[in-house]
């Protein structure tokens, strides 16, 4: 993929609107509107475009190579467990011929690569690693419901719900919050573990039979095993 910001190239993705709202929690959002006219095959072609160019690569200011959407947008930086794609949103306008939940059940199925985790059963969670979160409503339904409704259908999944939701991952969220605890729990049945060591260890004075404090002990050094003396 060629071109620069200003001046994209020809066959570069186009997003008809981008939102970025970090303070509601969506940092970066494409937006696709479809009047119901465009073919389904023609609407997932432009997710070929986005794959490029979320996969595309430049120097950003500080001189490190990294995703070129993440040198110019407000994003969260990527963890350790997956680099997820920012999100599109395809809204359905009713006007054309073309039934507009056909057409999200037809582009969901011709966009399936881009969009389609993998299941771990141990974590019970989706991975969507490099992948990119593809989520679709209708004018319609934004309009009874307004943009904080359950009416954002994420690929993939069976029922439709709020915006925040529908691009996030409720359940890895939930699996790292209790890895999260379990080594926290972990640290501190560790350092437990040290303090009762160290304590078993702690110098007692053979005149008095008290153990030592904690300045004592390391006023002298401590050297060897005073309970012996």
């Amino acid at each position: 993929m060629k071109g620069t910001w200003k001046n994209p190239a020809i066959g570069s993705a186009r997003a008809d609107v981008v939102l970025i709202a970090p303070e509601a929690g969506a940092p970066l959002l494409f937006i696709e509107a479809d009047n119901c006219t465009e073919e389904a095959v023609l609407i997932a072609q432009k997710f070929d475009k986005y794959a490029r160019f979320f996969q595309r690569q430049e120097k950003d200011t500080d001189g490190i190579e990294k995703p070129l959407w993440r040198t110019r947008r407000s994003t969260p930086a990527c963890d350790e467990y997956e680099r997820v794609h920012p999100p599109v949103l395809l809204v359905f306008h009713q006007v054309g011929q073309r039934y507009a939940k056909s057409q999200m059940a037809r582009v969901a199925d011709l966009t399936r690569h881009h969009w389609q985790g993998r299941w771990h059963p141990e974590a019970e969670h989706h991975s969507y690693d490099r992948c990119i979160p593809i989520v679709a409503t209708t004018l319609e339904e934004l309009r009874e419901h307004g943009p904080a409704g359950p009416v954002f259908w994420r690929f993939g999944h069976d029922h439709r719900q709020p915006l925040l939701d529908a691009i996030g991952n409720a359940r890895r969220d939930a699996y790292l919050a209790r890895r999260r605890q379990a080594a926290r729990e972990e640290e501190r049945r560790r350092a437990e573990r040290e303090a009762a060591q160290r304590e078993a260890r702690r110098p007692v004075c053979a005149d008095c039979g008290q153990k030592f404090t904690d300045a004592k002990w390391e006023a002298i050094g401590y050297t060897r095993d005073w309970s012996k003396s």
